[in-house]
């Protein structure tokens, strides 16, 4: 070994195992590559930039990096400078960079399904799930990808820990007792140091450290965001939500939100905008059937405006027998953002579990209005009643009974997420059968087969056409619904009965224009009443929060609404609003605008652009002019939401 080798052992030991952990990160960026193109094998060429990603990943991973090495490099320098020979005092310095990589290592795994699924990268909304972790361990061990994660993660794991211990015993462990004149080892010491604090903060620049919006170099949402390193957003959105913890979040000035609040509940009602062909109120005491479809995204249907064929066939006839709203769009990308929106019209709130508090909240809507109205509350799930905090927050806010996995047969349950959907179908059908006796009823279904891991119920007469299993699944759900909706008509209540379906989000399909995938949040919205509601549809905005609002101007029920939600029959919407955990979007008619919470980044999109190029980078007068419009209006109606979770509810009538 050259004599220089030697004499620097310690620091030798440091650049090495920086090296190391560059390398295992590039390594989980590839395969996070591979795993993207394998799920979108129509994704488009990166254009010679997939090299910059790269650099930019180099950049994280070196800042993650020179994190984990801080301590370890410390110990080093002050075992070089005061002589320090132990070898336990080195194991312990050892040791430390061993478990900071190899937890950082599992981030990296579980970051790979996350992305895939979320199209974003690993942040602190993964905390919420941390409750739940009999679901979490199931859905790991009914999932071949997850368990093949597990195995790659355990692997990489073992063969760091062989190099590591290679590293040590060949580099540090045989010279402990070899110092370098100090002339030399201050100088690389004071050396080390600097470069270990430019690589914490990713940058010379003095103004700010390495951020989140750094990473975002071009037009390419993926590209933008293959760069990151999962264990840097993690705790980043991790140290946003322990700031926003006690407080309320504060995008903008109190008055602009309280401005956009009262705009909101001035919007005056325009009766030129009510569609034709529709018998209302509908007749006294008519039940109401909410069906609330996991996943549903419009791209799944014969709605899709990208030329995705259908795999809805059930859900396409509904639609042509409904009144359908083609351009709504989820509140956010979790099931509990949709339900919260739909039964209690409010918004989704970036990077809070809405309905998961030690005080369940009060939130008036939906549920409460046709309970005082005399009719009976029912909601259905497919899986334990507890998860996301379900079952409380709906019993403490409207429901007369919740049914979950414990209600049904032990033997029905399949998988993770409880029992198939055609299962609880049968069950809810039995419930309105039985409810119909006494009056009448209120029923909200929440399908989940549709959901990872999938599991595809045996012995029944469900044949699927297409041959990858996501898309199987989407059919075994169109086929339940269908199947449980042809039952439904075969019941003396059906004709007195309002037929609501939406989704609780959409979910990424087909290529992405943008870092908050549009997929996962436009989603059908249908009213089916044959007798009273004529077949149409209708392409104005409409959102999850609007559902309760349009449904109860639909029944012969007097009401206060002071919700967020419209009446979309006869209150126009200027815009759409929604969240993603980290960044909330707002969409009109021709525009989409993001604003990225974390850093305030923002940008405006021209819808019809296919390049979805940033047109704030230059603005013109006029088009920032329409971004502050809608940045007023989501991120205002999104902040008052959140003012007024917590408050007792309104003082509503019926």
């Amino acid at each position: 070994m050259h004599p220089l080798m030697k004499t620097s052992a310690r620091y030798n030991y440091i650049i090495f195992a920086y090296l190391i952990g560059i390398a295992i990160f590039t390594l989980f960026r590839l395969a996070g590559t591979a795993v993207y193109l394998a799920a979108n094998p129509s994704a488009h060429d990166f254009g010679g930039l997939y090299w910059h990603a790269l650099l930019m990943g180099w950049r994280f991973d070196t800042a993650v990096s020179c994190y984990l090495l801080a301590l370890p490099a410390l110990m080093m320098i002050i075992a070089e400078l005061a002589h320090i020979h132990s070898r336990a005092y080195h194991l312990v310095a050892h040791h430390l960079l061993l478990i900071g990589y190899i937890v950082s290592f599992f981030a990296c795994t579980a970051d790979i399904p996350f992305f895939a699924y979320f199209f974003t990268r690993l942040n602190a909304t993964a905390i919420n799930e941390i409750d739940s972790f009999g679901i979490i361990a199931h859905m790991i061990i009914s999932e071949p990808m997850y368990l093949a994660g597990i195995g790659a993660f355990l692997a990489i794991a073992v063969g760091y820990w062989f190099l590591m211990r290679l590293l040590l015993r060949r580099t540090l462990l045989c010279h402990l007792d070899r110092f370098q004149p100090y002339a030399l080892s201050i100088p690389l010491a004071l050396l080390l140091i600097f470069a270990t604090f430019v690589g914490m903060r990713g940058r010379l620049s003095k103004k700010s450290p390495l951020r989140v919006g750094t990473a975002y170099f071009c037009s390419d949402p993926f590209l933008n965001q293959i760069g990151l390193n999962p264990v840097f957003t993690f705790i980043k959105s991790a140290s946003e939500l322990g700031k926003q913890a006690n407080q309320p979040i504060s995008y903008l000035p109190p008055q602009t939100v309280q401005q956009a609040l009262l705009d909101l509940q001035h919007t005056p009602a325009d009766s030129s905008l009510m569609p034709p062909g529709l018998d209302l109120p509908l007749p006294q005491g008519t039940n109401v059937v909410l069906i609330i479809m996991e996943s549903m995204t419009v791209e799944k249907t014969g709605l899709s405006t990208t030329g995705c064929p259908s795999l809805t066939p059930c859900l396409d006839s509904l639609i042509d027998q409904s009144l359908t709203f083609t351009r709504a769009y989820s509140s956010g990308i979790h099931t509990y953002c949709g339900v919260y929106s739909t039964l209690y019209s409010r918004p989704c709130i970036p990077s809070r579990h809405t309905m998961k508090q030690a005080t369940i909240p009060q939130v008036h809507g939906l549920p409460q209005v046709l309970h005082q109205a005399g009719y009976h509350t029912a909601y259905f799930m497919t899986h334990d009643e507890d998860f996301d905090n379900m079952r409380g927050f709906l019993f403490g806010n409207g429901f007369d009974s919740v049914i979950g996995q414990h209600n049904y047969p032990p033997s029905q349950v399949i998988g993770t997420w409880g029992v198939p959907d055609h299962v609880m179908f049968d069950h809810a059908l039995l419930h309105c059968n039985q409810a119909a006796a006494h009056g009448p009823f209120f029923t909200a279904i929440m399908t989940c087969s549709d959901h990872a891991p999938y599991a595809i119920p045996q012995g029944i007469p469900f044949h699927p056409r297409s041959s990858e299993m996501n898309k199987q699944i989407v059919e075994y759900a169109d086929w339940a619904l269908g199947r449980f909706m042809r039952m439904a008509r075969r019941q003396p209540w059906y004709a007195n009965t309002l037929f609501v379906l939406i989704a609780d989000h959409g979910g990424v399909w087909g290529t992405n224009r943008y870092d908050m995938p549009l997929t996962y949040h436009h989603i059908p919205i249908l009213f089916h009443n044959p007798a009273h509601l004529a077949p149409q549809r209708l392409d104005r905005l409409a959102m999850q929060v609007d559902l309760g609002p349009t449904l109860l101007a639909m029944l012969p029920i007097q009401w206060d609404n002071t919700t967020f939600g419209l009446d979309l029959l006869t209150q126009p919407r200027p815009y759409a609003y929604f969240c993603n955990d980290d960044k909330i979007g707002v969409i009109d008619p021709d525009y989409f605008y993001i604003f990225r919470t974390a850093e305030g980044i923002e940008s405006l999109h021209l819808l019809s652009d296919t390049t979805a190029a940033d047109l704030l980078a230059n603005p013109q007068p006029a088009l920032r002019r329409r971004a502050d419009n809608m940045k007023h209006y989501g991120l205002g109606l999104t902040q008052a939401s959140d003012l007024t979770h917590s408050q007792s509810p309104a003082n509503h009538t019926n």
